[in-house]
């Protein structure tokens, strides 16, 4: 296949997969490419995300580097297939290629947690929501582009619908739940779909009170995309200049102690149903 010009997130992380394994096993670049029989700029393009890699190649550089967990390797080899033109792609072009790396982690993914500490997650907002997130961005979008980030928003949102939607384990902090954007009319509403969504069985809304005090992070919003194997996990936070994925191993232990210890300190499920009630009723 000839090479891409701009590699998305998951090609990327194929080859940072490939480096890794390399490079463990104290493998030059030359040697790779001298046991695939490729020349060694293919092997960096590889490695980058820019070049593909067959399953008969991506199985010999295992079996050479002494790759001994088969559902690693086969879950390579999975994220090196070509994929289907996903739904996102339709916004290639329009939108950041940042937001579109992040529904295509979620379409893959296996399960997801995240914690929220001032907003109600994407995948869980009303329109009327997510327009007034959208409506105070700096600098101001025009409103093409309001219109166009709510409609990608809405699709993204499909993840959680089907058969077999992936489990998706929620914590907000009390204060996501007390924000009144839109004026109490939008809260309510927000709150009554929090409310629907919860009670679905993949769907576990947790929420942080007040009354548990400190808590782990300086309340960084992000999310933790479990992949096939655990070797592929996914973080993704968020920021204002756009989002940032890791994927390092002490990045992902250190994420998924962070978040252990944001569900522990958190309201059980029905606890938590009853506060998003009872803040509904007061507005």
């Amino acid at each position: 296949m000839p090479p891409r010009t701009t590699p998305n997130e998951r090609q990327r992380r194929l080859g940072s997969e490939l480096r890794k394994m390399r490079t463990a096993a104290g493998m030059t670049a030359d040697q790779a490419a001298g046991l695939l029989g490729l020349d060694r700029a293919k092997i960096s393009n590889m490695e980058t995300g820019i070049r593909t890699i067959s399953p008969e190649r991506l199985r010999t550089l295992a079996c050479n580097c002494d790759c001994s967990d088969p559902a690693y390797v086969e879950a390579l080899i999975d994220l090196a297939r070509p994929a289907g033109r996903g739904w996102w792609e339709r916004y290639r072009g329009s939108l950041p290629a940042g937001m579109l790396d992040i529904a295509e982690f979620e379409a893959y993914a296996r399960r997801m947690r995240t914690v929220h500490i001032a907003h109600i997650p994407g995948l869980l907002q009303t329109s009327d929501h997510a327009l007034e997130l959208f409506r105070a961005v700096l600098p101001p979008l025009p409103e093409h582009e309001v219109a166009l980030r709510l409609a990608y928003r809405v699709e993204r949102q499909q993840v959680l619908e089907g058969d077999a939607p992936p489990e998706y384990v929620v914590v907000v902090h009390e204060a996501a739940v007390r924000m009144r954007f839109g004026g109490r009319g939008v809260a309510r509403a927000q709150l009554e779909h929090l409310l629907d969504m919860s009670e679905r069985p993949s769907v576990r809304l947790l929420v942080l009170p007040f009354a548990a005090g400190t808590f782990p992070g300086s309340g960084q919003i992000f999310n933790y995309l479990e992949g096939p194997v655990p070797q592929l996990d996914t973080v993704q936070v968020d920021s204002t200049h756009g989002p940032e994925f890791l994927s390092g191993e002490a990045q992902l232990a250190k994420y998924r102690t962070h978040l252990d210890r944001t569900e522990h300190l958190a309201l059980s499920a029905e606890a938590s149903r009853d506060l998003i009630r009872d803040i509904a009723k007061s507005l």
